[in-house]
């Protein structure tokens, strides 16, 4: 299996230096560093891309629109096809053990059929549930560390040669509460599953946001969490119809519980 992993950095090159340094040194995977709109003394020293479009110097990219920026660059450079799988992260991620591929890659030789695999953190409800098995199927997921295989992403993506704006990700919701329900969605849809694994255990260091928001020249928490609530349910109801974050869920959920039905010998790893 080829690995590359796709780092998210704005203004924090310190952070992602030690997190690219550390993934390299344990890791067989390449990886790719892009800037969302960094000021240019405040580059990692492993820059891949640089977008400093006036609205991305403005606004950063958000992990949507980042993930869809840096997965176009490489479909456009005809890298895409180099890799099975695409570790997408955004820089304030943690690893509690950073030799997690080779335990990646042996969950993924064991469930052909997952299409996005997440490590878990000890702060969410869903180690909860991890504690027996190493490994479940889910219909939610948080987005900030999501590992996806290159042919659940060629069943959905937006081939557009001169715009990567939804080339995975729907990348009209900005800052992104909904895309990854409407990412596992499209998973079970397509016969694909969505998982979360125990084996690898993560966090994401919220303290640079609360702390360092002037730095990263982004909204601070509190006022970033209120839009990111306020636009992605705006974006639900405008594409879906749905008044709630829950009825997102719920339609998720229906596709979750049909899988299982053309997949019987997979209920073991059924929430």
């Amino acid at each position: 299996m080829k690995f590359c992993t796709i780092i998210l950095n704005r203004n924090l090159p310190e952070v992602t230096n030690k997190l690219y340094t550390n993934i390299k040194k344990n890791n067989e995977t390449d990886i790719y560093v892009l800037e969302a709109g960094s000021d240019r003394n405040k580059l990692s020293k492993y820059v891949t891309w640089h977008e400093k479009s006036s609205s991305v110097v403005k606004n950063g990219l958000r992990f949507p629109r980042g993930m869809n920026y840096a997965l176009h660059k490489l479909w456009k450079k005809n890298l895409f096809e180099k890799y099975d799988y695409f570790f997408l992260l955004t820089n304030d991620t943690e690893f509690k053990n950073y030799k997690f591929l080779k335990k990646f890659e042996a969950i993924l030789k064991k469930h052909p059929r997952i299409g996005i695999l997440s490590p878990c953190s000890e702060n969410w409800g869903e180690m909860q549930l991890l504690k027996k098995e190493k490994i479940k199927y889910f219909w939610f997921i948080h987005n900030n560390a999501i590992l996806i295989k290159k042919e659940f992403i060629e069943s959905v993506m937006i081939k557009n040669r001169k715009n990567y704006l939804n080339f995975l990700y729907d990348g009209n919701n900005f800052r992104g509460y909904g895309t990854e329900s409407e990412l596992i969605a499209k998973a079970y849809i397509n016969n694909w599953s969505a998982a979360i694994t125990s084996e690898v255990i993560i966090s994401e260091n919220e303290s640079y946001l609360l702390n360092q928001a002037k730095e990263i020249k982004t909204d601070s928490y509190d006022k970033n969490l209120k839009l990111y609530i306020q636009e992605g349910l705006k974006w639900m109801e405008n594409k879906y119809g749905f008044k709630s974050k829950w009825s997102m869920q719920m339609y998720v959920k229906t596709f979750y519980d049909q899988f299982f039905n053309y997949n019987p010998e997979l209920l073991k790893y059924k929430i």
